[in-house]
């Protein structure tokens, strides 16, 4: 029997990968199991027999996660009475029967009282769940002192079946940068300890375009499971515009204010939705009113603004680590274009998830609710950051590539208000030809962000907003995205300038390339540039930084069995032939890190759009 480690509060721990076999090897295995009819022999991934018949979930709740502060006896989650507190989870907006989104499914928080069942153990039970989508989102919690995992099968209305593997990090020590939400405190019997209990969103994969029948759960009794659902794909909808949440900074104070931000589309489409989100937080922030218009000059719009809903309401209230969809609104989005996205904050908010370097002036208003003034008049202050805002979607269109980088994708040395990031001038190829799909572009690059370690820690209001790492923001900034089709890498220089090894970096990018592609991804993979005369590039930093250049070149090709389905070699584009260790002085902004905008816009030249 193994040792238990046994606490007092629940975390509920985020599974990025689907399946622990090499990805051609899992995509192989789960589409034979698809093709099963239910019954058949399923080789080595069969789980159990369901266990009973399929019935909703909280038909299966056996445990008591959540107690009143004032009874914490009323629930014992993990066999030692550790448990929730029921006034933290109010205080973060996580209120019994309320369905926050997080990573673009809806998960309904159980709709019941301080001290009843809330979750069911997974012992192979049956839960009736139905729907089409690209992947099934749960909440979990695992209490056996390390990772939890076991693997289930999703059963389809047509008789066919997969498998998938769900996996819940301890929820005393898991992971705070990928949590959804963190709670300040455990309850026990003996008292509340000031120790912070995670909450964390899962999904894995659904073979996609089948209508989902029925969940069986993994035979794990310490893999507590809350919640899950269908996560919708994205059909009908391409991603225009997108910006990664790289940390959670004071702002303002913001009371009653409108803020008005600037955000550049790549395709263009006759309807439109925004998408906000509460990363990182710790309370819930209230949108009183958002509005979109196409920017004309500064914080005028080019006509009225047009107001947005949230479930057919003028405004929503995004619980701490959720998101908010608007509805779909007819406007005829333009491509290669400023929008004017407004949105009223009624209450005070002091800090906020932030995209920090946005190279793009937005605009805070004077108190009141200005989210539809058609003049800029009471638009006094500026910010350079994006706060809040995530994503812009437009109708129609043949999905979206995601760019996954640090600052140099992210647009560092680019004049501000031009728009001339590398993805830019990317989209504006995609434009401007008819030989490939003109693809949404999403640029997902953080400044100072790494590969396999974080810069942020993913909890608390911090000034450090290089985020969490590539790997820890997996998830949610590229296979939760909006109709991603395509993911390009170009990451690892921050990596090695601080330490990491040649080896250490290839062990991300693989896991990277390997998770992506368990979902149906296209993923490429880029060099990483040459940074010679730069404090920190020393030349011990650049042999780590060759030789992963070396791996990449060698082995991370198509046909090569490594994950990825193409090579960008960026390194080749920007380097001096006479000195490669350095960046072309033609391409080199002067600070030898990172290229100008010649640079930026012969990385974007240099792309074979046929790749993506």
């Amino acid at each position: 029997m193994r040792r238990r480690v046994w606490g007092t509060a629940v975390v509920l721990a985020l599974l990025s990968a689907a399946v622990t076999v090499p990805a051609t090897a899992a995509t192989a295995v789960t589409a034979a199991m698809a093709e099963s009819p239910a019954g058949s022999e399923v080789p080595a991934l069969s789980a159990a027999p369901a266990k009973g018949r399929s019935l909703p979930l909280e038909r299966h709740f056996d445990n008591t996660a959540v107690s009143d502060d004032a009874r914490p006896g009323e629930a014992d989650f993990d066999g030692s009475g550790g448990s929730l507190s029921a006034q933290d989870l109010t205080a973060a907006g996580w209120t019994p029967g309320r369905s926050p989104a997080v990573q673009g499914a809806r998960l309904a928080w159980p709709r019941r009282a301080a001290g009843e069942p809330d979750n069911v153990r997974a012992d192979g039970q049956s839960v009736r769940v139905g729907g089409r989508g690209d992947a099934l989102a749960f909440l979990v919690a695992g209490t056996g002192g390390g990772e939890e995992s076991g693997t289930g099968v999703v059963r389809y209305a047509n008789g066919s079946r997969s498998s998938y593997r769900l996996t819940a990090s301890d929820w005393r020590g898991g992971p705070l940068a990928t949590k959804a939400v963190a709670l300040p405190h455990i309850n026990t019997p003996g008292g509340q300890l000031a120790e912070k209990a995670r909450l964390y969103v899962v999904t894995v994969p659904l073979v996609q375009g089948r209508e989902v029948a029925s969940v069986e759960l993994p035979r794990n009794p310490d893999l507590h499971v809350f919640a899950l659902s269908v996560r919708a794909d994205s059909r009908g909808w391409t991603g225009s515009w997108a910006a990664s949440a790289s940390g959670y900074t004071s702002v303002g104070p913001w009371t009653d204010r409108t803020l008005r931000l600037v955000v550049h589309t790549s395709a263009g489409g006759p309807r439109v939705r925004i998408r906000l989100d509460n990363t990182f937080a710790a309370a819930p922030v209230r949108i009183g009113s958002a509005t979109v218009a196409v920017q004309a000059s500064g914080a005028s719009p080019r006509s009225a603004p047009v107001p947005l809903s949230f479930g057919s309401a003028a405004g929503t209230e995004i619980p701490a680590g959720a998101q908010a969809f608007s509805d779909p609104l007819a406007f005829d989005v333009p491509a290669d274009a400023n929008l004017l996205v407004s949105f009223h904050l009624p209450g005070t908010v002091t800090a906020a998830p932030v995209h920090s370097l946005a190279v793009q002036t937005s605009y805070v208003s004077t108190p009141g609710d200005h989210a539809g003034d058609g003049a800029p008049d009471a638009y006094t202050s500026t910010i350079t950051t994006w706060p809040l805002l995530t994503g812009v979607d437009v109708g129609g269109g043949l999905g979206s590539v995601v760019l996954l980088g640090d600052s140099i994708t992210d647009g560092e040395k680019s004049t501000r208000d031009a728009n001339r990031r590398w993805p830019n001038v990317l989209a504006t190829r995609l434009l401007n030809q008819s030989v490939v799909p003109r693809y949404g572009v999403l640029n997902h690059g953080i400044s100072a962000n790494r590969v396999v370690s974080d810069r942020y820690t993913g909890d608390g209001v911090s000034t450090d907003t290089g985020g969490v790492s590539a790997l820890h923001r997996l998830d949610r900034d590229v296979l939760a995205q909006t109709s991603a089709r395509t993911v390009v890498v170009f990451q690892g220089v921050n990596d090695v300038r601080w330490g990491a090894s040649a080896e250490e970096v290839v062990a991300g990018l693989r896991e990277i390339a390997d998770r992506a592609r368990g979902r149906g991804l296209r993923v490429l993979v880029a060099t990483i540039a040459p940074c010679e005369g730069e404090a920190r590039c020393t030349a011990a930093v650049d042999a780590q930084r060759v030789a992963v250049n070396q791996w990449i070149r060698s082995e991370a090709g198509a046909g090569s069995g490594a994950g990825f389905d193409g090579v960008l070699d960026f390194d080749e584009v920007l380097r001096d032939p006479e000195r490669p260790a350095r960046i072309l002085p033609a391409y080199d902004s002067g600070d030898h890190l990172h290229p100008g905008e010649a640079g930026l816009a012969a990385l974007a030249e240099s792309v074979d759009l046929g790749l993506l």
